[in-house]
């Protein structure tokens, strides 16, 4: 009888634990109708850890060209590849995956090569070889921007990002 009566008064906190856990997970809210490569929005619980990367910048791809052309870091898909392999890094650096990042801000520059316009193609190609595909279907929530410029006038992308620890 003591067990039973043990048993009946565990159960709201059993009940109360479960939710919890439950209710601790990340959230992504995607498109409903499933056309969108980016989440609608991201709801992160308090007793997450959220980790803010600093925007990455892409590495030469050409080391033989002039330092500040663009052949010497590439066009916009290879700097995107170049960051994103970059923040990849960075991430597992601590232990995260580009699955747990939740929000990414990327910063895109239009040079003569594309008329002034920033280069959106070459980049959503870029950040599909990372963000959902089968091997990793988690889509962040995303801003893209064109801007003026870089620190450096051959770069066209620098990318941040904000994770969270599962």
């Amino acid at each position: 009888m003591a067990a039973v009566r043990l048993a009946l008064l565990s159960l709201p906190l059993l009940l109360c634990t479960a939710a919890a856990a439950q209710a601790a997970e990340v959230k992504r809210h995607l498109d409903p109708a499933g056309k969108s490569s980016i989440a609608r929005a991201v709801e992160v619980p308090a007793d997450k850890t959220v980790i803010y990367l600093s925007g990455a910048v892409p590495g030469v791809s050409d080391p033989k060209a002039p330092k500040d052309s663009l052949q010497a870091y590439g066009d916009t898909k290879t700097q995107t590849l170049s960051v994103l392999a970059q923040i990849d890094k960075q991430l597992k650096s601590l232990g995260l995956t580009m699955g747990d990042v939740v929000k990414m801000q990327a910063f895109l520059v239009g040079g003569p090569e594309t008329g002034g316009k920033m280069d959106s193609e070459g980049y959503r190609a870029a950040y599909a070889e990372y963000f959902g595909t089968q091997a990793q279907p988690n889509l962040p929530a995303r801003s893209t921007l064109q801007i003026a410029g870089l620190a450096n006038p051959a770069f066209r992308v620098e990318i941040e990002v904000v994770a969270v620890r599962p």
